[in-house]
């Protein structure tokens, strides 16, 4: 792992982000990309009127709220850099990821009610849908001792590649994997042999990455989402994952809104991995 991007808006919740990312980073030798978007109109910046004095104002207050944010002990010893950007759409923070040729987005959450001040309603819906590099959204807690993970998947093969980079960030991050399939009542039910028929073909073509069946968990429950937080629970897992199909939705029983409600409603850290 090279670079880390961490999206901020000088809130304590993008503060918890930050601590994460710096963990992290000290523990893979990385360095940190940090990123406010201003989100000014172009009447604000444009040079050929008075207005262009307000956006320069602006953008010396972020830089001197950078200073101030910045100014912290435990991003001693790491190489970090800022940025600002005049982005309004959050999709555009994948750009930033791509410019940068980051391994991951970390971002910070308050839960339920959605994300703090930019971080408002569906804007954690749009960076996990569209962002190509792996996004990990910390919760109200800066604390990231994590020593175990659920990993929830459909075990289709399309799942692979996203299976494949999760396992390396795990490894990278010495946490061990669970996997766990949810299985529904209903038209998306399948039996037992059907659903162990199709982890047998999941497993015959992984290359490079090795599964043991105690690793690997059938749960039924009522809702995908309850699935993951009753299944965690029952593991006491320190971190939720789950591959995403982008504007597609969520792969298999991850379809409409269900991604969304489990980075909005879980206690733990969630990590999602574009398919």
């Amino acid at each position: 792992m090279k670079k880390i991007i961490v999206p901020v808006d000088f809130s304590e919740y993008s503060e918890n982000a930050l601590k994460v990312a710096s963990k992290i980073a000290n523990k893979q030798n990385a360095e940190l990309v940090v990123v406010h978007m201003m989100g000014l109109s172009d009447a604000v910046l444009t040079k050929d009127n008075s207005s262009s004095m307000e956006g320069m104002f602006f953008i010396k207050l972020t830089q001197k709220r950078f200073e101030d944010f910045l100014d912290k002990d435990y991003l001693e010893g790491i190489t970090v850099h800022q940025t600002v950007k005049n982005y309004t759409v959050f999709s555009e923070l994948d750009d930033v990821a791509k410019e940068h040729e980051a391994d991951l987005i970390v971002m910070g959450s308050h839960g339920s009610s959605g994300l703090s001040e930019m971080f408002v309603g569906s804007n954690t819906e749009k960076v996990v849908r569209t962002s190509q590099t792996p996004v990990l959204v910390i919760k109200e807690s800066s604390n990231f001792d994590v020593e175990t993970a659920v990993f929830a998947c459909d075990f289709k093969q399309e799942s692979i590649p996203a299976f494949k980079k999760v396992v390396n960030l795990f490894n990278a991050l010495e946490i061990k994997a669970k996997l766990v399939y949810i299985n529904l009542p209903g038209e998306n039910y399948l039996s037992t042999n059907q659903i162990e028929q199709r982890i047998v073909d999941f497993i015959v073509h992984l290359k490079g990455v090795s599964l043991k069946p105690e690793d690997i968990t059938i749960y039924a429950d009522y809702t995908v989402e309850k699935g993951i937080f009753n299944y965690a629970k029952r593991v006491k897992a320190d971190i939720i994952s789950l591959p995403t199909h982008g504007r597609r939705g969520l792969a298999h029983f991850f379809s409409g809104s269900i991604g969304e409600d489990v980075v909005n409603h879980s206690k733990l850290p969630v990590l999602s991995v574009k398919i």
